[in-house]
């Protein structure tokens, strides 16, 4: 199932790019609005598919403000 899911990230990824490329051509105005609609339609796909297989989410502690206004 991993393979599988890779896979897919893989594809929408090159999509990504493809379309990237695409959009810098020369396009009329009904390709640009296809282009832009696809792309990110792709990016959100890779977004939920990403979070599905990669739940994880790694942040920094955070540092306590310095002029916080409380006493230690």
């Amino acid at each position: 199932m991993l393979d599988r899911d890779l896979a897919r990230i893989r594809t929408h990824r090159n999509n990504i790019h493809r379309y990237r490329r695409l959009l810098g051509t020369k396009l009329s105005d009904v390709e640009r609005q296809f282009i832009e609609r696809r792309l990110s339609e792709e990016q959100s796909a890779l977004q939920a598919l990403a979070a599905e297989n990669f739940p994880v989410e790694f942040s920094l502690p955070r540092e306590p403000a310095a002029n916080s206004g409380t006493q230690p």
